[in-house]
């Protein structure tokens, strides 16, 4: 049975802020806050896959670094492969986001995170440095 993969990026800013994306669609997920990303394309490497993603939805250059955890799994078939990554330029807008939010230390769960996306988000803040 094939995978497909989803490749997600946890921008990090100094001070350990991280952006958080809310869903706009499908209507399931609607409302659900998660880290921006997508599918990876055929032929497309992951890390590829990642910069365009970013680039298309947040209209961002972004330098991708360590991967976080290994497959997080999403729904039957599918597996999210997650990224810390920086923005090298750019100001992130929300072109495919109901909204977009900067959470730093303290407030990484005063968003309504998917189910999938929560855990990641566990893991992040243990890699994060604590002020």
């Amino acid at each position: 049975m094939s995978v497909i993969v989803v490749v997600a990026a946890v921008i990090v800013e100094p001070g350990g802020r991280v952006l958080a994306a809310q869903r706009a669609e499908p209507a399931a997920l609607a409302g659900g806050w998660e880290f921006p990303g997508g599918k990876v394309d055929p032929g497309e490497s992951e890390e590829v896959a990642l910069v365009r993603e970013c680039r298309e939805e947040l209209g961002v250059e972004v330098a991708v670094g360590e991967r976080v955890g290994g497959d997080w799994p999403l729904a039957e078939g599918y597996v999210m492969r997650v990224w810390l990554c920086t923005l090298t330029s750019g100001t992130p807008e929300a072109r495919e986001h109901l909204a977009l939010r900067w959470l730093g230390p303290g407030e990484y769960y005063e968003v309504e995170w998917l189910g999938a996306d929560l855990p990641i988000m566990k893991t992040v803040e243990s890699l994060l440095p604590r002020d």
